[in-house]
C-alpha cells in the first residue's frame, strides 16, 4: 500500500502532553494497534506509515485530542476504545458520548458513560418504560442501570428502588442456604448493594433500606405483587425461566420502571429449560415503550484484557468441551 504522512497540531504543551499519555503511552498505544510511526516536533505529532492506517491513526488522536480539552480522563482502555471507533467509522463525536453525565455519588463524582454502547442503554433507559440491557460482563450493565435508578429516586420520579434476580443458578433454593433471608440473597446482590453505597453513601443507604425505601429480594417473591412507583432493576436475567420472566414483567405498576439485564452467554439453566431473557427480548420487540440495548466486547470497560477474553470466547466453538467431556466419559 502506498505510504502517506500528516501532522497533528495539539495546540499547546498541556494539551499535547496529555495526548501522548504517561511515558508516551497513549501514543505508544495507537503506533502499536496501527502500525504506524511518529514523532514529536514542537506541539506537532508527526504521523507517518501506510496510507489506511495513518488515516485511522489520526482520527483516533484528534479524537483523543477532544476529549482531552473536554476535560476528560484518557487511558490506554480509553484508546484501545477510540481505535476500535475510528476503524468502524463512528468516532466524530467521541467528546460528546463519553461527557454525558448519568448521575453523581453521595461525594460529588460524575457518573458518565464510557462507550458508545453504554450511551444508548442510558438513553434507552430515561426514555422507555422497560428496558432489555444485553451483553457480557464489565459493560457496565447493572452499575448504570443502579446509578440511573438512584437519580430517578432523588428527583423523585419513583419512590422505591427494587432490586432482584433469579438467587441461585438454577432454580432459587435458597432453603439450602444458611441464615434468613436476607443473610441468603446478599452474597448474590453484592454488586448491586456495592453500587448503592456508592451512589446514596453508607448512612443514607442504610436509613433507605431500614425504611423500605430500597428493597433487595429473590426473584420468587416478586410472585403476586404490583410494583408501582418504583425502578425496578432485574439482574442475571438471563437465568430466569421464560415462566418466571412472564411473572416478573407482568408485575409492571404506574409510575414504574423495569430494567431487565442478563448475558445470554453465560445461562445456568438445566438443559431444556429456555432462557426467559432470550424468549422476552425475541417477542417483545416491537411493543412500543420496551427497547432491547445489546452491549458487546468494546463496551467492556474493565481491564481492556476483559475486551480481549470476551472476544476469544465468543469466537471459540461452543461444542468442542463438551464433546471433549464425552470421550472421557
Amino acid at each position: 500500500m502506498e505510504r502517506t504522512k500528516t501532522t497533528i497540531d495539539a495546540g499547546s504543551l498541556d494539551d499535547l502532553q496529555k495526548l501522548l499519555g504517561t511515558f508516551d503511552e497513549n501514543l505508544n498505544t495507537v503506533i502499536r494497534e496501527l502500525g504506524v510511526e511518529a514523532s514529536v516536533d514542537g506541539v506537532r505529532l508527526k504521523i507517518a506509515g501506510e496510507e489506511e492506517a495513518v488515516s485511522c491513526a489520526v482520527r483516533v488522536l484528534e479524537g483523543i485530542l477532544r476529549l482531552v480539552r473536554a476535560g476528560e480522563p484518557v487511558d490506554k482502555s480509553r484508546i484501545v476504545y477510540c481505535i476500535e471507533l475510528a476503524r468502524e467509522g463512528n468516532l466524530e463525536n467521541i467528546e460528546q458520548v463519553l461527557s454525558d453525565v448519568v448521575a453523581f455519588t453521595f461525594r460529588g463524582k460524575q457518573i458518565k458513560c464510557k462507550t458508545v454502547g453504554q450511551k444508548k442503554y442510558a438513553d434507552a433507559i430515561k426514555r422507555n418504560t422497560v428496558v432489555f440491557g444485553v451483553g457480557p460482563a464489565g459493560t457496565g450493565k447493572t452499575y448504570l442501570a443502579v446509578c440511573l435508578a438512584v437519580s430517578a429516586y432523588k428527583g423523585k420520579e419513583v419512590e422505591k428502588i427494587i432490586l432482584t434476580r433469579p438467587a441461585v443458578e438454577a432454580g432459587e433454593k435458597l432453603g439450602f442456604l444458611p441464615g434468613d433471608l436476607q443473610t441468603k440473597v446478599d452474597p448474590y446482590l453484592r454488586p448491586l448493594y456495592d453500587a448503592l453505597q456508592e451512589m446514596f453513601g453508607m448512612e443514607t443507604y442504610l436509613k433507605l433500606m431500614e425504611k423500605g425505601v430500597i428493597e433487595v429480594a429473590p426473584l420468587a417473591y416478586m410472585r403476586g405483587r404490583t410494583l408501582s412507583n418504583a425502578f425496578v432493576i432485574l439482574d442475571e436475567a438471563q437465568n430466569t425461566t421464560v415462566e418466571q420472566m412472564k411473572m416478573f414483567l407482568t408485575r409492571l405498576g404506574d409510575g414504574s420502571k423495569m430494567v431487565v439485564n442478563g448475558d445470554v452467554t453465560q445461562i445456568d439453566l438445566p438443559e431444556g429449560k429456555r432462557s426467559g431473557l432470550k424468549h422476552a427480548v425475541s417477542i417483545l420487540k416491537n411493543i412500543e415503550g420496551i427497547e432491547t440495548v445489546t452491549l458487546t466486547a468494546k463496551d467492556v470497560v474493565r481491564n481492556p484484557l476483559v475486551m480481549s477474553i470476551v472476544r476469544a470466547y465468543d469466537q471459540a466453538p461452543a461444542h468442542a468441551a463438551p464433546k471433549e467431556d464425552k470421550k472421557r466419559r
